[in-house]
């Protein structure tokens, strides 16, 4: 039997340009996962503030402005209850209003048996909603397609 000759061996630059290889053709799925679509109304300046808190937790926002929130609500699957100001897509789930980018990083990384996650209303001091005012305590409400409810998580 002949004993592998150093030539034989892979180099350990072959052997990082193969990883490095393996890991950018990982990329675009872990790119699509985290990309979230945010529809909101065009007159809303909220929004646009949620969507910067997102990016700033490494998530990357396109922002679709349309007038038919309440169709883009209706074909997501948000309870009205659970309603809030603008609907977003990432991952498979729908994200209803102000939820912090942790409990949908932690959505993403669990993968619940949910349609998606609510911040319904408009909760003062949630993501995109901080401003001078004492903020509220609030829930962040998961939903499925049957309408069964439960809290994620509190704020």
């Amino acid at each position: 039997m002949k004993l592998p000759t150093r030539s034989d061996r892979p180099s350990l630059r072959g052997l990082v340009a193969a990883a490095l290889l393996g890991l950018a053709s990982l990329a675009p799925a872990f790119a699509a996962e985290d990309e979230v679509v945010m529809y909101k109304d065009p007159n809303c300046g909220c929004c646009g503030k949620w969507a910067e808190h997102m990016r700033e937790h490494g998530f990357k926002v396109k922002e679709v402005s349309t007038s038919q929130m309440g169709v883009i609500k209706r074909e997501a699957g948000v309870p009205q209850a659970l309603g809030s100001c603008h609907t977003a897509k990432v991952g498979g789930y729908v994200v209803e209003g102000h939820v912090p980018a942790a409990d949908v990083k932690r959505m993403l990384t669990d993968k619940p048996a949910v349609s998606g996650i609510s911040a319904p209303g408009m909760p003062l001091g949630s993501p995109g909603m901080e401003g001078p005012y004492p903020a509220e305590r609030y829930d962040v409400v998961s939903f499925d397609a049957e309408g069964n409810t439960a809290v994620f998580a509190s704020h």
